[in-house]
């Protein structure tokens, strides 16, 4: 059961990808109409838009972070205890 939620949390988490595409196109899609209306400003324009893009896709890859996180990093606890010391996580 545990790992049938696992797998539905990290499939969950990649759904940001698709968020992060809309957000992509939402940019460019800006990009053309504002050079569209002001071609004296697509340097500057450009320049927002790649900030845009580079925003977006900062967020977009910590979908795939957490989906490894949640299906590698986060294991079943069975019959082990963590004991918690100042610099490390230590199994018992």
């Amino acid at each position: 059961m545990l790992e049938g939620a696992k797998s539905m949390g990290a499939g969950a988490a990649t759904i940001a990808s698709t968020g992060a595409a809309v957000g992509i196109g939402n940019v460019f899609s800006s990009l053309i109409h504002s050079v569209a209306q002001n071609p004296s400003l697509a340097k500057q324009s450009f320049g927002y838009a790649i900030l845009g893009f580079a925003l977006t896709k900062a967020i977009a890859s910590f979908a795939p972070m957490m989906a490894s996180l949640i299906s590698f990093v986060f294991r079943s606890q069975k019959g082990r205890s963590l004991s918690i010391v100042p610099w490390a996580f230590v199994r018992s």
